[in-house]
């Protein structure tokens, strides 16, 4: 006993030593390793536990118990002197920690498994161990990772990681099963790092990279990085991962990309080379991608030109002649060249025009040293560029003829001609013909099996492509800078096309092309004052042409006119009635293809102008509401007399058999959900609008929100998030809003009231589950706080205006006390007597309405909904918990009742309702104390009861429908219920009243209180 005290002695000095300094743990590795030598195995291996066990009661993770694991882990994993004998105390002293890692206390779990992983990572694979000793580890580590302690977790998946190729197990499928649930980031950020290379984790390891801990992404690119090949990744994943890195939030995850990027895909796998790295990502496809790639390059000094890197070596010469040089050649470049060559440009362009602005700027050496930049930039700008316009003609041009295979290649070209000098007065000339030889190429197209013209493109913009219509933009306002010049260059040439068009006798090719340019004008100008007095004036084009080709057979025309008519409208002052009209009648008559196409004019014009603008350009009288004309889409019927919110309104309820437009993938309920939520948004904007009916336009987006049927309805959703975030806290006219909607979004939602179908019990359950997140989510943004501009007002704005300077707190009407009345009139209309979806309704608007608060400053409000509450406690009276709530919600209102005894009159309870646009009777004069807990009515079929009942509400309604019925009036009724302490009681009451003669007169109502006593007990 002696020997082995002094042994644990001498080790508890050593992790005593070793605790203060990493310095000394060699020495004291051979130290201990001569105990070791020198001792009993079995006696050795004790007094190690013994000396470590205080480790694993202390919880902190502090240096001095980091060092001391360290230190053990490394002693375990060391062989010892004679031989195998610090293989027969590594097994020893794993079975010491197994059953630490199974202990109750969670200080010895994270201790031994923090140990047992040390070990692991440091064994070497010469280390021999018996197998059944790993597997009682693994199969204990693989428990510990379920482990309700976030860092026991962490060091079991630390420990089974290095097991994880082991095919004899099933350590992957348990962390690809426990990865997607994982709350703890620090966890998911291990098994993300101990996941192996392999088809199967891939996706996973991808998936990653949107992870909401910063430390989960990067240490996703650092295993992207380290174990899957550049070669290994297709393209989708690839530019997947560079566009979500390159543009993380996070600098540090950025960085970590930018580091995966540069170190092992350009350097290793791509020599260096850009141009082969954009190989790899499809630049043609993928644009976007290839352009952020060459940007991080670029900042990072990453791009090395060397020289006679130019866009020149692309001409090669034929030879010369007797008589001079003979014409060159043209070499056509691939996609990836032209981009980076485009981006290489642009980013000399940029840092020359800023280096020139900060030369300018500055003053004195500094000034000098930016000059000498801004001109070293240039230098090596103008060496790049081709040596002449001529030369830059023909480069595109060749690349033009080419066909569609390199049209990739002719739009970065053209977007390089930007960063062009056309100053010359020879240079724009020869660009000015370029630019006319571009805007008179028409869409091309190719033949089908009938023979007929199938256009290649969306037949909306010039050339059939967004960019490519972009691309000849720039280049023109580029060459053409004068004010009034690029519209007088665009309408020369739409003056020559649409000759055809006004004559009648153009083909839909030539209508297209027309409208083309007409678009590219219409979206590169800012006012109709820079069309004046050029070759066709815009009146001209609009009913020459815009209006015309609305109304032609072939439905792309349509298209495309019906877009330039929403264009023509944004530029003009106010919209006039033949725009109007005619978007209305092509968003009714015209089949789906167009009127989705009407749908986004309309509502661009509406945003723009405004609702109320837009009615009134129609200069008749429209209707307000749309529920006595029923609007019949895509059938050709005629325009209907109705406002235009109320027209969209109808379109989003109409079912459109799943349309879906091909060129965006979007359905005509996302674009009319989406513009309808812009107008909402802006409703402030316009102030002759009339916000009467943006309450139900608010509810249906609501309902859409929370809908099951409308699953594949994801952007709309989308949209609808980011605009309920907002919209609350923009106005109090917002909240007005809101509160009128909640009642009739809840009706909407709820099955079986307002006519809605309920199916199976687990669909009514979803469904209610449903409408109450609705209800939630409303009440949440009743809750948003009003967001007050700070502006300073001028004294004669304040002196003209008033009241424009509004109070800081919000009328009852936007606040939780108009909604509040409106819950409570809505659960008083129902009858005592109701269906169970009635019951269910009422019981779950009770619950949103006892959670609203009143604020002292609304008297009237306060008073007036103590009455209410009276009739919401009828008709809940056989709720005894929902009663309970009730009055402690009464006894709220009556503790902030600042004057109890003045009673509301009724020309103020009039206004409040009438603010409200609520109606609700109050025949008779109320009590003003909602009862304790009534008791439930009774549940006895009794047919003398019923029709006494029926005769009590025929001939009298006072008693049935005032408030004052909440109350028992009968005392016998209350005190009879407070001495029911004891079943003997009510068992005796029940035998009592079989004796009881119940006469069906209606003056004997003692019988009734003493029947509804008895039969009530089985409710209580």
């Amino acid at each position: 006993m002696q020997e082995n005290g002094e042994l644990s002695r001498k080790i508890a000095k050593v992790f005593d030593d070793v605790r203060t300094s990493n310095a000394i743990h060699i020495r004291k590795l051979k130290e201990l390793a001569s105990l070791r030598s020198s001792s009993p195995p079995a006696e050795f291996c004790a007094a190690f536990c013994g000396a470590l066990t205080p480790l694993f009661n202390f919880q902190r993770r502090t240096a001095s118990a980091e060092r001391i694991i360290k230190f053990a882990s490394v002693f375990a994993c060391s062989r010892g002197g004679g031989g195998n004998s610090g293989d027969g105390f590594l097994e020893k002293f794993l079975n010491f920690l197994l059953v630490a890692a199974a202990a109750a206390n969670r200080t010895p779990r994270f201790r031994a498994c923090q140990i047992v992983s040390e070990i692991i990572m440091r064994l070497p694979d010469d280390a021999e161990v018996s197998s059944g000793l790993w597997d009682e580890v693994i199969e204990c580590m693989k428990l510990r990772v379920c482990d309700k302690v976030p860092s026991v977790r962490t060091f079991a998946v630390r420990a089974l990681a290095r097991f994880v190729n082991d095919s004899e197990n099933d350590i992957l499928d348990l962390f690809l099963e426990k990865l997607p649930f994982e709350q703890n980031g620090d966890v998911r950020k291990i098994v993300v790092l101990s996941l192996p290379p392999s088809s199967a984790t891939l996706l996973t390891i991808i998936d990653c990279t949107l992870d909401v801990s910063e430390s989960v992404r990067k240490a996703a690119y650092f295993v992207l990085a380290s174990k899957f090949p550049l070669q290994s990744l297709s393209i989708k994943f690839r530019t997947n991962i560079l566009q979500r890195g390159l543009a993380d939030r996070s600098a540090a995850v950025a960085k970590e990309c930018l580091r995966m990027m540069k170190d092992e895909w350009l350097e290793k796998c791509c020599n260096g080379d850009p141009i082969e790295l954009l190989k790899y990502l499809d630049v043609e496809t993928y644009e976007s991608v290839g352009e952020s790639v060459m940007t991080n390059l670029l900042k990072a000094g990453l791009v090395k030109l060397q020289d006679g890197q130019t866009l020149r070596k692309f001409f090669k010469s034929n030879g010369d002649s007797a008589e001079g040089p003979c014409d060159h050649s043209i070499e056509l470049m691939e996609a990836e060249v032209a981009l980076f060559w485009r981006m290489v440009t642009k980013h000399l362009h940029m840092e020359a025009h800023k280096k020139g602005s900060d030369a300018a700027m500055a003053k004195g050496m500094e000034s000098a040293v930016y000059a000498e930049e801004a001109s070293d930039s240039n230098d090596l700008l103008d060496n790049i560029l081709p040596a002449t316009i001529s030369e830059y003609v023909e480069l595109v041009n060749a690349h033009i003829t080419a066909g569609t295979n390199h049209r990739f290649v002719s739009r970065q070209l053209l977007l390089l001609g930007t960063m062009l000098d056309f100053s010359d007065t020879s240079n724009r000339k020869v660009a000015g013909e370029f630019v006319q030889d571009l805007l008179h190429i028409a869409l091309d197209h190719e033949l089908d099996y009938n023979g007929n013209e199938v256009f290649i493109g969306d037949c909306f913009n010039l050339g059939g492509e967004k960019h490519w219509a972009n691309a000849v933009a720039e280049l023109t306002k580029k060459v053409h800078t004068a004010k009034g010049e690029f519209e007088e260059v665009v309408l020369t040439v739409v003056e020559e096309v649409a000759r055809s068009c006004r004559e009648r006798t153009a083909d839909c090719k030539q209508w297209l092309h027309c409208l083309a340019l007409v678009a590219l004008l219409f979206e590169n100008t800012s006012s109709f004052r820079q069309m004046e007095g050029k070759p066709i004036d815009p009146n001209e084009i609009l009913h020459s042409l815009l209006l015309p080709g609305a109304k032609h057979s072939n439905l792309d025309v349509q298209r495309a006119s019906i877009r330039c008519l929403g264009l023509f409208g944004v530029l003009q002052r106010k919209p006039t009635e033949d725009i109007v009209k005619q978007l209305r009648c092509s968003f009714i008559k015209g089949p789906p293809t167009v009127t989705i196409i009407a749908s986004k004019a309309l509502l661009d014009l509406a945003v723009w102008h405004g609702p109320h603008e837009m009615d009134k350009a129609m200069n008749c009288n429209l209707s307000k509401t749309s529920s006595s004309t029923p609007v019949e889409f895509c059938s050709g019927s005629e325009d209907v007399d109705i406002e235009l919110l109320d027209l969209l309104h109808v379109g989003l309820e109409h079912d459109w058999a799943d349309f879906v437009d091909v060129d965006e993938n979007r359905s005509i309920e996302d674009i009319l959900g989406e513009g309808l939520a812009k107008i909402l948004l802006l409703s402030n904007k316009f102030p002759g609008s009339l916000a009467s009916e943006h309450h139900l336009l608010l509810a249906k987006l609501i309902s859409l929100y929370f809908s099951s049927e409308n699953e594949e309805l994801q952007r709309l959703k989308q949209c609808l998030s980011v605009f309920f975030e907002h919209y609350p806290s923009l106005s109090a006219n917002h909240k007005k809003c809101l509160s009128k909607a909640f009642m009739p979004v809840i009706r909407s939602l709820w099955p079986g009231i307002n006519g809605n179908v309920a199916g199976s019990t687990m669909m009514v359950s979803n469904m209610r589950k449903r409408a109450m997140q609705a209800s939630r989510f409303m009440l949440q943004m009743m809750q948003v706080p009003v967001f007050v501009k700070e502006t300073t007002k001028s004294d004669e704005n304040i002196s003209e205006n008033p009241d424009a300077e509004t109070d800081s707190l919000p009328d009852f009407e936007s606040g939780e006390e108009g909604l509040a009345i409106r819950i409570a009139v809505e659960v008083a209309s129902f009858n005592r007597k109701k269906t169970a979806a009635e019951k269910s309704y009422v019981a779950a608007l009770c619950k949103t309405l006892v959670s609203l608060q009143f604020r002292v400053s609304e008297q009237m409000v306060i008073k007036l909904m103590q009455r209410i509450l009276n009739r919401v406690s009828v008709v809940v009276a056989a709720e005894k918990d929902l009663t309970k709530e009730l009055r402690q919600m009464f006894e709220r209102l009556q503790a902030i009742d600042s004057c109890p005894d003045e009673k509301l009159s009724p020309e103020q309870t009039n206004m409040i309702l009438g603010k409200l646009d609520l109606e609700i009777n109050f025949d008779v004069e109320e009590i003003t104390e909602v009862p304790p807990t009534p008791a439930p009515q009774s549940t006895r079929q009794n047919r003398s009861r019923r029709r006494r009942a029926k005769d009590e509400e025929s001939s009298s309604s006072d008693e049935e429908v005032s408030p004052t019925s909440v109350v028992p009036t009968t005392p016998v009724v209350t005190n009879s219920r407070s001495q029911r302490a004891s079943k003997t009681i009510a068992l005796s009451r029940m035998t009592a009243k079989t004796t009881v003669t119940i006469d069906e007169d209606d003056d004997e109502d003692d019988d009734d209180d003493v029947d509804s006593d008895v039969t009530s007990d089985d409710d209580s």
